[in-house]
């Protein structure tokens, strides 16, 4: 007799609370640790998206990025005018030049002017958890804390599918708690914008 097999629901990543985040990310210091944090808060990229730019992805006249995700797919995203901000400071204040063509470089050290790596940037997280006390921040986390974001500004999901680079809507709705509150005041918002009132009855 086969045994049954109760299917157990995966458990949601909690995102960041907004004091964790800006305890977190007012312990950065440098124009480009700061501008990765952006990319990663307010767009939602994955580390690799972040460590795989080069600086001809930007297009900061026209407030967008080129961003190469999953199997090489190409996407467009706008930028927030807070990440144009943080990514002109970076090229023009602190960005070591000549240097590679990669956006995020090393800026000290026998690598000065490499692109930036992976273990760098996790080495770059450990260290700002530390000091900060916000265990939970991670790449990963940023991005779940964007998807519960733009969720409750009231973002469609198709939207977010196409900001997050899914292919599938299924993976998107895995980033995305709502809670019953947030369940309440959408439907709330939208019965007050979209639904044409009802007609009175006749007596």
């Amino acid at each position: 007799m086969s045994r049954l097999r109760v299917r157990v629901p995966k458990r949601q990543i909690v995102p960041l609370s907004v004091e964790e985040v800006a305890r977190f990310w007012s312990s950065f210091r440098t124009a480009r640790d700061l501008a990765i944090v952006g990319l990663m808060l307010l767009q939602g990229l994955r580390s690799a998206e972040v460590l795989g730019l080069n600086q001809d992805d930007l297009l900061l006249s026209e407030a967008q990025l080129r961003v190469h995700g999953k199997g090489n797919k190409l996407r467009f995203l706008p930028l927030a005018p807070e990440t144009v901000q943080l990514l002109d400071h970076y090229r023009r204040l602190e960005r070591p030049n000549p240097c590679t063509a990669a956006l995020f470089v090393s800026l000290k050290g026998p690598a000065r002017c490499a692109r930036m790596t992976l273990a760098g940037l996790r080495s770059l997280f450990r260290y700002h958890r530390q000091r900060t006390g916000v265990q939970l921040a991670n790449p990963h986390r940023f991005r779940r804390t964007f998807a519960s974001d733009m969720v409750r500004a009231g973002i469609s999901l198709p939207a977010l599918m196409q900001l997050m680079g899914h292919a599938d809507i299924q993976t998107t709705l895995r980033y995305v708690q709502v809670t019953p509150q947030d369940v309440y005041l959408q439907y709330a918002r939208a019965v007050a914008q979209h639904l044409h009132p009802v007609p009175r009855m006749s007596s």
